[in-house]
């Protein structure tokens, strides 16, 4: 029998591939801006490099694995060696997927296991104009939103997660034997495999469901509804629920750099705008929040969607105090530098 003729060369690594291995470090598991996310949603507009990403992305996250493809992997491996955090993400490689507040370093001296770091109960969080992205240690993952935080405490028969402030999405990776809950302001939601948002609102907890199932109800006594996808749940503080029809893909925009609004009332759009910007927008004048207003605007950039708000409605656009920018009928508007 002859000896079996070694196996060709694969395909050369397109330059696709080689960025998605990048953005796939780069996004993995440490702090991002908001500028970061609008740069990587501009990359993957591209229908090559979003082909890429989505590749490359099944393949580290393959059963929960490290890259099930070692040319994957070593892509990724080599993306990661060239940041600045090179020690720290050797370690994460090659040890527990897990991402935090403690650094990997730091763990790696210590000599700290998966059930030690769990113990700790690692809380993530976001300043105004942060978001992050934190793997865990079970494959899901963790997209926090400005000015916001979660607490994390594993146990072997369940994965819970506690939003104390702000927003997250949560992409579920599957495990029928540990359920994975998340709480938040007496809200309660349970799911199994699925992507879903959570928002920490004034009086209550919206929950919107893109992906999967999950059932929400009240943290204490029985009761509750179960999502399916394109549904959200407004659970008030008194423990009431509402489930209505929403547009999830909308929702959850802001996970990709933009802001989409939809004959939204334009003080709502406002304030979504000012979470994601130290420059605000301001109304003034009468007749303008209920006004609605549809389109896309990057996260961030409050300019472009003053500047496009004010040629739709035909307003006065000027600079407030703090550098603000004001939007205001024609006829009323306050002196100062044009727009």
């Amino acid at each position: 029998m002859s000896d079996p003729q070694p196996k060709p060369p694969g395909p050369p690594r397109t330059r696709a591939q080689e960025e998605a291995a990048a953005w796939l470090a780069r996004l993995g598991n440490h702090s991002i801006s908001t500028q970061t996310v609008r740069e990587f949603r501009d990359w993957r507009d591209d229908p090559a490099n979003d082909a890429a990403y989505v590749e490359a992305e099944a393949f580290w996250d393959a059963s929960g694995q490290h890259a099930a493809d070692p040319e994957i992997l070593r892509m990724t491996q080599e993306a990661l060696d060239r940041g600045k955090r090179r020690t720290s993400w050797r370690a994460w490689l090659r040890g527990p997927r897990l991402a935090g507040a403690l650094t990997l370093a730091s763990l790696a001296a210590a000599g700290a296991t998966v059930l030690a770091v769990q113990q700790l109960e690692p809380a993530y969080a976001t300043d105004a104009a942060e978001q992050k992205v934190v793997r865990l240690e079970d494959g899901s993952r963790v997209h926090l939103n400005v000015d916001s935080q979660v607490k994390v405490a594993f146990t072997g028969g369940e994965r819970r997660l506690t939003l104390t402030r702000g927003e997250a999405f949560f992409e579920v990776a599957h495990d029928a034997a540990r359920p994975f809950v998340v709480e938040a302001d007496g809200a309660r939601i349970r799911a199994l495999g699925t992507k879903f948002d959570v928002r920490r609102l004034d009086g209550g907890v919206r929950v919107t469901l893109l992906q999967g199932s999950v059932r929400v109800g009240p943290d204490a006594g029985p009761g509750g509804v179960v999502l399916a996808p394109n549904q959200e749940a407004l659970v008030s503080s008194n423990g009431a629920i509402r489930k209505v029809s929403t547009d999830a893909a909308r929702t959850t925009s802001w996970t990709t750099g933009r802001l989409v609004f939809r004959d939204t009332p334009l003080a709502a759009a406002v304030a979504e705008v000012n979470r994601y910007s130290d420059r605000k927008v301001e109304l003034a004048g009468p007749g303008l929040a209920d006004r609605p207003v549809s389109g896309f605007f990057d996260v961030g950039d409050s300019e472009s969607f003053a500047r496009g708000v004010a040629d739709l409605f035909d307003l006065s656009l000027s600079r407030g105090d703090r550098g603000a920018w004001k939007l205001a009928p024609a006829a009323a508007a306050p002196p100062g530098p044009g727009a």
